[in-house]
């Protein structure tokens, strides 16, 4: 029983023993041969990689810290970026140096344009004195072309006098006209052939054409001259730009082209004419060659054909929100100041100009609470006190002080707005005309005064104070030679109380900030 008994512990020891392996086998007891080998490599394996693993962690966030380190000195230079560092230095020494080899251009002044003006013999008496007011031959440079010699050349002051070239060979059928449109059509392509070094724009006028040259060189400037451009404005007549062109620059308002494009226009401009005999001017002509070169009119309100008769008063009085550049047909229109010759008023007009020709003409509107009176300023030109109160809407619109180019249209005619002279008796302005103007210059201000022009006014039974009885309007403005190099704004006048009898004091300049032309209104 007890060899039974063994056998039987023998038997459960081994079935125990089974049942401790993993695998299910046997264990070897302890004189058998042991198979540990393939597990001890397993365990060197795994400990192998764990050891890896370990040193590549701590070598990576050993590299992160010194990576933090070198962003928190902003300073530093890392030695990895030492050599692309010093070829940036390289390029950027080689940028500047290109930058001082080539500086940035001369800014465009007078003596880069070339001005090319139409004159005839028959009136080269009479029209030299508007050419005299505006062109200075120490600083300018220009040609005048006249169709056949005169008996006097002499300068006076004057530009050089030149004879068009002989222009029979060309067609011209238009009966309404005169052939004389094609040797003022090639004035421009004649200057250019002179030669003349530096130019950068050809400027066409009339001999009757008065230039405001300082703000005619601030619209220049806004132009990239080696571009083709070609620059002017429109007839102040719809039915001119209709009968001609509203993509056509009239030439008595004077118009711009670059050199690239007058040199353009030079080498197929005498074809270009060729196939347009039936056109009546030289303006038109001009711009049939510009639309065969897909030049479009570059518009620039400051430009003024005038084609309109009477009196400019309503024009100039509220001129747009642009410097101004020319001034056209002052033969046909009334001298622009009362009870003087054409030549004397613009020889008046010359002084503020000198002062301050950015703002010459441009219009302020303000407004007398105490009286209910509204306040329009043209600097350098004429003041007008209405009696009531109107916009700024209505007060921007020229007054109907002339008459259509045809005579037989209405005010409906006209290429802009215009607003009656008044619609009430008790509404026609009280104007006040430029007397003198004068510079301080220890105040940096302008003193301009203007007296009132007595004309007979409309019996007026409003219970409101008569600007009758002030006699002169005295103006105070800051020259701004910056004017134009802003966004195109008004500027804001305000009437200051005064102590002299019988005159306004008003002073014109920048808005401030806040302030616009509005009278207080209930509500």
């Amino acid at each position: 029983m007890k060899g039974s008994q063994n056998n039987k512990d023998s038997g459960e020891k081994v079935i125990w023993d089974q049942m401790r392996s993993s695998t299910g086998n046997p264990l070897p007891g302890p004189g058998s041969q042991s198979p540990r080998a393939t597990p001890k490599l397993l365990v060197w394996l795994i400990l192998f990689v764990s050891v890896t693993y370990i040193v590549y962690t701590l070598k990576l966030v050993s590299t992160s810290r010194a990576a933090c380190s070198d962003l928190d000195d902003p300073f530093s230079t890392p030695r990895h970026l030492a050599t692309t560092s010093s070829l940036l230095t390289t390029n950027v020494t080689d940028d500047r140096t290109v930058q001082i080899v080539h500086p940035e251009p001369e800014q465009t002044s007078v003596k880069h344009i070339v001005f090319g003006i139409a004159a005839s013999a028959k009136l080269w008496s009479q029209r030299k004195n508007y050419i005299k007011l505006w062109y200075k031959p120490d600083t300018m440079r220009g040609i005048v072309w006249l169709d056949r010699a005169v008996a006097n050349q002499t300068r006076e002051g004057l530009p050089p006098i030149k004879i068009s070239g002989d222009t029979s060979e060309f067609g011209y059928s238009n009966k309404q006209g005169h052939r004389s449109a094609i040797r003022i059509s090639r004035i421009v392509s004649e200057t250019l052939r002179l030669g003349l070094k530096d130019v950068r724009w050809f400027v066409m006028g009339d001999d009757d054409t008065v230039f405001i040259t300082d703000n005619l060189v601030r619209v220049l400037r806004k132009y990239d001259h080696t571009q083709y451009y070609y620059i002017g404005s429109l007839s102040e007549s719809h039915l001119q730009n209709i009968f001609f062109s509203y993509g056509m620059a009239y030439g008595g308002g004077g118009f711009a082209i670059s050199y690239p494009l007058a040199e353009a226009l030079s080498k197929m401009q005498d074809r270009c004419i060729q196939r347009y005999p039936g056109l009546y001017g030289s303006d038109d002509r001009m711009q049939a060659c510009m639309a065969e070169l897909g030049v479009p009119l570059t518009k620039e309100l400051g430009f003024h054909q005038y084609d309109v008769y009477g009196n400019l008063f309503g024009l100039l009085a509220a001129h747009p929100v642009a410097p101004l550049v020319t001034m056209h047909h002052l033969d046909v229109v009334e001298p622009i100041f009362p009870n003087v010759t054409r030549v004397q008023a613009l020889q008046r007009l010359m002084v503020p100009v000198k002062l301050d020709s950015a703002g010459i003409m441009q219009q302020s509107i303000c407004y007398d609470k105490s009286r209910s009176w509204t306040i329009s300023v043209s600097w350098g030109f004429a003041v007008q006190i209405f009696r009531g109160v109107f916009s700024p809407r209505e007060m921007e619109m020229p007054s109907r002080t002339f008459l259509n180019w045809y005579r037989r249209a209405d005010y409906t005619a006209y290429a802009f707005n215009t607003r009656p002279v008044s619609r009430n008796p008790c509404q026609k302005p009280f104007v006040f005309y430029l007397s003198k103007v004068k510079f301080n210059s220890t105040m940096n201000t302008t003193f301009s005064e203007y007296v009132q022009h007595r004309v007979p006014h409309p019996l007026c039974k409003w219970r409101m104070a008569d600007p009758a009885a002030f006699e002169k309007v005295e103006v105070y403005k800051k020259p701004d030679p910056q004017l134009w190099n802003r966004s195109p704004r008004r500027n804001c006048c305000r009437v200051r109380n005064s102590k002299k009898k019988g005159t306004m004091v008003i002073d014109v300049g920048l808005c401030k900030e806040g302030e616009i032309s509005e009278i207080a209104t209930t509500i």
